[in-house]
């Protein structure tokens, strides 16, 4: 990675640390108090707080393994601008 890559890379792993957070606190909350709220409501917000979660860990373990960026169909480097967007993403624009 170079350096001038670096810094926002930096920036972005930290999105995505909060982002972990952020997930995981609400699916903590939800479990808790799922018992209080609306099934169906219940069970949508504890498979966004799962699925968040999942996205954040993977692309949080893409970085530490040196394949962050990189598309997992094609390989080709993912754009900035999408990574900014999409800090997960997986894919490039034309993959996904």
């Amino acid at each position: 990675m170079t350096s001038t890559m670096q810094q926002p890379v930096e920036l972005l792993r930290d999105r995505l640390e909060h982002a972990f957070a952020i997930h995981t606190n609400r699916l903590n909350e939800l479990t808790l108090r799922g018992s209080m709220t609306d099934p169906t409501t219940f069970e949508a917000r504890v498979e966004a707080a799962r699925r968040g979660i999942a996205n954040t860990a993977q692309a949080l373990r893409r970085m530490s393994e040196g394949t962050y960026g990189r598309c997992e169909a094609c390989g080709t480097t993912i754009a900035w601008q999408r990574l900014e967007a999409v800090p997960h993403a997986r894919h490039c624009s034309d993959c996904r």
